[in-house]
């Protein structure tokens, strides 16, 4: 239920806490979020994939056009979790990253390929359990580390450092951008939607944000035991101060120079567990809306479960190619971490909001909706990185996308505009357009757990 949640933390919250300090330390809740808000509403309804809803209340093509953002959210972050384990090994290791990174998405595909959601949902269970234990076992060790020195010397200048004023508003848009870009993920929602009830997904969603702060604690013990440490004490070669290029890298060096051997090795079972749980998910998660919400929607109307489970199949293969490309040629962790959220925060959550609450919410709206969002998104590039300029695409998303729907609601339901106009079919008019409108909602049930095993 967490692994995505999860699987980036250990790293990232060691570079954030041993390079900006505590104050740069930004938590999972957007489970809890997601549990509170949408895991019952989604779960009621019966849905298969995170997609089924647009496409429902949409139109098949403007559900195509969510899944772009949704495609590329899920490659990122396979891409990012691919480069966080070459970049693990490099270190701990002494070998190149890129055979590490071709490696664990080789074995990520091959038993992704096999067992479907069932063998996604057993090995998560092994590999946060490696997680777990791995990362705490290695605290101690390192906190003791002859090298480190008390946490409490001058704590202000190397992890207890508060926000600069002139960061604030990056500050809020990141923190946002991570907490509600984390909640419109396929990745979650299929497990979710194949919870045996509305209430089991909800506790469980519960259960993931307690689990992410838990598996983020050692990490960031690590993070700030590395900040306190002396490292021309330990067997480091590199310069010290630790320049900015490495500090990715900080939990792999904090494992091999602060740990014994023996613990040196448990930690990168744990990070290795970490990578693989959230990689298969993701892979799944992408391949298994194409296959679903694009090719047979789309495509081939009147495709069986058995076609669209090859389809599915090679859509593994496609995915996998995709985000091993991405993760040999981008550098960054970091930025494929952010990158991953930003598209999925900006035009998908403001289109879920309105998908699940908003009533009179249309084709009309979610396509001006998306259109202006992009536009904002892709001009804030080009402007002040002072401000939340993230969040006010996002919001930007929403508001035209609930105005729109509203004004063309109002059009055409008193007659200002011809129903005629109606060139999405967007005003249900007749007995007959609300029967087919049930259809196509029921057709689109089945037990979602069923469905991915039979991958």
């Amino acid at each position: 239920m967490f692994n995505k949640n999860c699987s980036l933390s250990p790293l990232m919250c060691s570079q954030l806490f041993s390079m900006s300090g505590l104050s740069w330390g930004e938590g999972d809740i957007d489970p809890l979020l997601s549990g509170l808000f949408f895991a019952n509403r989604m779960r009621t309804e019966g849905y298969v994939t995170m997609l089924d809803p647009f496409q429902i209340k949409f139109g098949d093509r403007m559900g195509g056009l969510l899944f772009i953002p949704a495609l590329l959210g899920e490659v990122f972050w396979t891409s990012a979790v691919l480069a966080a384990l070459g970049a693990t090994l490099s270190v701990i290791m002494e070998m190149e990253p890129r055979p590490a990174i071709i490696i664990s998405a080789a074995i990520a595909l091959f038993y992704t390929l096999i067992g479907g959601l069932y063998s996604v949902a057993y090995t998560d269970v092994v590999q946060l359990f490696c997680i777990f234990f791995g990362l705490w076992i290695s605290v101690p060790f390192a906190m003791t580390h002859e090298a480190v020195h008390d946490f409490s010397i001058n704590a202000t200048e190397t992890w207890l450092r508060p926000i600069p004023t002139a960061d604030l508003p990056v500050y809020i848009d990141s923190f946002l951008l991570l907490m509600f870009g984390g909640i419109p993920w396929q990745v979650y929602f299929q497990r979710v939607l194949s919870s045996k009830s509305a209430f089991k997904a909800q506790i469980l969603s519960y259960i993931a944000a307690i689990g992410c702060i838990v598996l983020a604690t050692p990490a960031a013990l690590l993070g700030i035991t590395a900040a306190s440490a002396d490292w021309n004490q330990t067997a480091w070669r590199g310069k010290v101060p630790i320049p900015k290029e490495d500090i990715p890298l900080i939990l792999p060096m904090t494992l091999q120079y602060l740990c014994p051997p023996v613990i040196t090795f448990l930690g990168l079972g744990a990070l290795s567990a970490a990578v693989m749980s959230s990689a298969d998910s993701s892979i799944l998660s992408a391949a298994s809306m194409f296959a679903r919400n694009i090719y047979r929607s789309l495509f081939r109307q009147v495709a069986s479960e058995r076609e669209v489970v090859w389809v599915m199949r090679v859509a593994i293969f496609g995915v996998s190619a995709l985000a091993l490309a991405m993760a040999l040629t981008v550098e960054s962790i970091y930025v494929l971490w952010i990158l991953c959220a930003d598209l999925v925060y900006v035009i998908l959550f403001p289109q879920l909001i309105a998908v699940i609450y908003v009533k009179k919410s249309n084709t009309y709206g979610s396509l001006a909706g998306y259109i202006f969002g992009m536009f904002f998104r892709i001009a804030g590039e080009t402007g002040t990185q002072g401000f939340p300029y993230k969040t006010l695409a996002m919001l930007v998303t929403l508001f035209t996308l609930v105005s729109t729907s509203h004004l063309s609601h109002f059009l055409f339901m008193t007659g200002k505009l011809p129903r005629r106009f109606d060139v999405f079919m967007c005003i249900e008019n007749s007995a007959e357009d609300v029967f087919d409108h049930s259809l196509s909602k029921s057709h689109i049930h089945c037990k979602t757990a069923d469905y991915y095993s039979l991958v």
